[in-house]
């Protein structure tokens, strides 16, 4: 299905930076889920199962569970070299980030239990001040907020489901420009305001045995209907400025995640794969509520541009091992392919492969209250791309994410 996306679309799109996933993706949203790469499916226990797989909410323990974590997002300055003049080559600015966010899980209800987690499942950055580099990225900032309720129904000892009610609220802003050989300027800023839609996620798990658990969950895609103001100018022919509301549908993909947990006595072992379809984001067509009447104007920012994104496998090893009644250790590790096909590659999103490693743990200070860390470092691959607009490479695209949180039961 082909996504119609405004002027606005420039500033969602290109404002995600990929930071630990493809795209513009954000797996990690816990404590345990950054200490296991994302790998935190089938073996989810603590609060954040309201998110990642509220199917388990019915194996937790009885009484309510709290959880507030705080991240910490690092992202470092890419670098791009071209093949054709030093002139064009350009360093991208660090960014630095702060995402709070929080999950609930209720007591047993005659089988029934209910959850709520507040999330920022996409989103993120990017700044180029060089010339070339910010003629097609000078600031791009996506901000998306989940608010996510969900319920849960044991039918029995080895079955359990789930399901919830997404309400996404995103704002995106956007800003770049440049000039010409011929003189020709131009630049564009774009401001949106907060916009809210709304999708499904569901999960089951099945537990044949007491040390295993085989978990299904699905995010469904929300397309999400962003609004704001538009402010192109150029010199030519003279100076000349257009003003217009804008509008647009960005997907935020469907996410289907197949994952296995098995304990062997004090360690347990999960195994994940998760395929975000991104063949949803198909071009990017640009439209304003008023014509787009100036040439130059119009050559930039009036066409369609293709973006045929793919679908992408993400493979993933989280490890938990229960060290003392107090301490509980985890790793992970992570294979995060990337969805931006070379032909369409550019500044705002100089996406690539992903290996991702990570560390944490968990310390129960009494027998309600818990405090985690989690690390995580995301590098990625370096990129040589030859399309119409570059003929260069991107090296030392990397970044780093550090979880602390509190968790409480009562």
């Amino acid at each position: 299905m082909k996504k119609t996306l405004s002027v606005l679309a420039l500033a969602s799109v290109f404002a995600a930076s990929s930071a630990f996933a493809s795209g513009y993706r954000i797996p990690e949203q816990s404590v345990d889920s950054t200490a296991k790469s994302g790998a935190n499916v089938a073996s989810s226990t603590s609060a954040d199962i309201s998110y990642f797989n509220p199917a388990n909410m019915a194996w937790a323990g009885d009484g309510w569970m709290t959880e507030v974590d705080l991240s910490w997002i690092y992202l470092s300055a890419i670098e791009y070299e071209d093949n054709r003049s030093p002139t064009l080559n350009g360093e991208s600015e660090t960014e630095n980030f702060f995402l709070p966010t929080v999950f609930l899980v209720s007591p047993d209800f005659s089988n029934f239990r209910f959850g709520f987690a507040v999330t920022a499942p996409f989103g993120l950055a990017k700044r180029w001040r060089d010339p070339f580099p910010g003629t097609y990225s000078q600031k791009f900032s996506l901000q998306v907020f989940e608010l996510n309720p969900s319920v849960s129904y044991k039918f029995n000892e080895y079955v359990s489901v789930a399901a919830g009610l997404r309400m996404l609220m995103s704002q995106a802003v956007a800003k770049n420009g440049g000039t010409t050989t011929t003189g020709v300027s131009f630049s564009r800023e774009l401001k949106g305001e907060f916009d809210v839609d709304w999708g499904y996620n569901l999960a089951l798990s099945f537990k044949p045995m007491e040390d295993l658990n085989l978990s299904v969950t699905y995010r469904s895609e929300v397309d999400m209907d962003l609004s704001g103001d538009a402010t192109l100018w150029t010199n030519f022919p003279t100076s000349f400025t257009f003003e217009s509301d804008g509008n647009v549908t960005l997907p935020a993909p469907a996410v289907l995640a197949l994952s296995a947990a098995y304990t062997w006595n004090d360690l347990t072992v999960e195994l994940t794969w998760d395929r975000t379809f991104w063949s949803a984001y198909e071009e990017l067509d640009i439209q304003y509520s008023t014509p787009l009447t100036n040439p130059v104007l119009f050559s930039i920012f009036g066409s369609p541009v293709p973006k045929d994104w793919d679908d992408t496998d993400a493979f993933r090893l989280g490890l938990t091992y229960k060290a003392t009644d107090a301490i509980t250790v985890m790793a992970g590790f992570a294979f995060d392919s990337n969805p931006v096909p070379e032909e369409h590659l550019s500044f705002e999103l100089p996406d690539s492969d992903a290996y991702i490693f990570s560390i944490g743990g968990r310390y129960a200070i009494n027998e309600q209250m818990e405090a985690g860390v989690g690390f995580l470092y995301d590098y990625k691959k370096s990129r040589e791309v030859s399309n119409s607009t570059i003929n260069g490479e991107f090296t030392n695209a990397a970044a780093m994410f550090l979880t602390v949180g509190l968790s409480y039961k009562f």
